[in-house]
């Protein structure tokens, strides 16, 4: 397939919200935490990868609000994301990137370069209750009422997409529902992509990870929406205790006749899942701005054991984030072309 959107063209047009050159250009919002993997007595014989093998293994996570706007709305409902760098022992790094979402919108570059051209923020017109009862009767997702102070709606656009594209209503309709957590340490994150890990007789599976909280997936109450910036204080409070495990990393295997290289199609829910370890965070990074906002992560940063699929979107992604990356001035991508 011949690409016709370069990576620049791709982070131009998701730059909505005007901060070209300072934030990223979705999940503007985060915030770094610090802790440690351990894998499961199983892992090392399903991956050789070095975090499955190690007795225990640095990482350093940004959580994030999925939006490019640079206000911080936690109680508004939207896409949540979970980037976890394990710290291997040589130096180098691998790189997992995992959002609420379990599906992508789109299945290749060039539709989602269309998806965020389209999608993009629209003024809020508030529905009638009448408008309301017309789209459950004709099968169709309304759109909900804004919150206090928002004035530029992220599903108009999406669902105008979604209502032509049929690849894309699984995760625009997802999107659209998904609400806030009340921790970001109470929600599922999801890589998305399918990988090949190889074990220690060779053989190569091809996978899709996913973080599944321990303490249980919780979203908050419509009251919660007024109050802004209580996820990051909550992780503060949580573990001034001390640390705590939080997620356990589950491995899908895949089988024949599943899409491994198209993000958008969800496997279905029988497929074998392999607990590969849990991660336990220690607490809030001491200086987020160099230990968290400006470390560039990339999930083309993988390591021996662990290999991309075919999927165009995971490659685009790898060009993507290192071209953001250039742009607001990170640490350096380990792709970048300077």
């Amino acid at each position: 397939m011949q690409q016709t959107h370069t990576a620049e063209e791709l982070v131009d047009v998701l730059q909505q919200y005007g901060n070209k050159g300072v934030l990223r250009p979705v999940h503007a919002i985060g915030v770094g935490v610090s802790g440690f993997f351990v894998p499961s007595q199983v892992a090392s014989d399903y991956c050789v990868a070095e975090h499955f093998k190690a007795k225990k293994t640095k990482v350093t996570v940004r959580f994030s609000n999925g939006s490019g706007c640079a206000q911080p709305h936690d109680g508004w409902s939207d896409v949540r994301g979970m980037a976890t760098r394990f710290h291997l022992a040589d130096g180098a790094a691998t790189d997992l990137i995992a959002m609420t979402l379990p599906e992508f919108f789109t299945p290749t570059g060039d539709t989602f370069y269309d998806f965020a051209f389209e999608a993009k923020p629209m003024p809020y017109t508030r529905e009638s209750p009448w408008r309301k009862i017309l789209d459950m009767l004709k099968l169709t997702l309304p759109l909900r009422d804004p919150y206090p102070e928002e004035t530029v709606s992220p599903d108009v656009g999406a669902m105008g997409f979604a209502d032509t594209h049929d690849s894309a209503k699984i995760g625009v309709f997802e999107a659209a529902t998904i609400g806030a957590p009340v921790s970001y340490v109470r929600a599922a994150y999801h890589a998305v992509h399918t990988f090949i890990v190889t074990g220690p007789t060779g053989t190569r599976r091809w996978v899709r990870f996913t973080w599944q909280p321990i303490a249980g997936v919780k979203t908050t109450t419509p009251e919660d929406a007024l109050v802004d910036c209580f996820l990051h204080k909550e992780l503060g409070e949580r573990f001034k205790a001390g640390p705590v495990p939080c997620f356990t990393l589950m491995m899908v295997i895949g089988e024949a006749g599943d899409d491994f290289d198209n993000p958008s199609r969800p496997w279905p829910p029988h497929r074998r899942r392999i607990m590969m370890g849990t991660l336990t965070v220690e607490g809030l990074v001491e200086n987020q701005t160099e230990d968290c906002e400006r470390l560039s992560f990339n999930p083309w940063r993988l390591t021996k054991g662990i290999e991309p699929s075919g999927d165009d979107v995971l490659r685009r992604r790898k060009e993507a984030y290192e071209y953001s990356s250039q742009l607001r001035g990170a640490a350096p991508c380990p792709f970048s072309r300077s």
